[in-house]
């Protein structure tokens, strides 16, 4: 099916798990955090969430690892 939508199959070589640990970490936050402390009732309400959530992770959420900064703020620095 990924063909015929244009999309790349990405496969890493045997027992190498970390080419997607950074997605499945931010996919278990997004669920967790705007997903389902909610009742979402319509794929609109959905996108909402998610449009919403991805600008508070970016913008507004510190992280631990990045010194307590947001992505953003550590993209910035690098950059500036």
């Amino acid at each position: 099916m990924l063909p015929k939508v244009g999309a790349q199959i990405s496969m890493s070589r045997r027992g190498n798990c970390y080419d997607n640990a950074s997605m499945e970490s931010f996919f278990s936050h997004l669920k967790t955090e705007a997903h389902y402390p909610y009742d979402i009732r319509s794929v609109e309400e959905a996108h909402r969430r998610i449009e919403e959530y991805i600008h508070f992770y970016n913008n507004s959420r510190p992280q631990r690892k990045l010194n307590k900064l947001t992505p953003v703020q550590y993209r910035s620095q690098l950059v500036g």
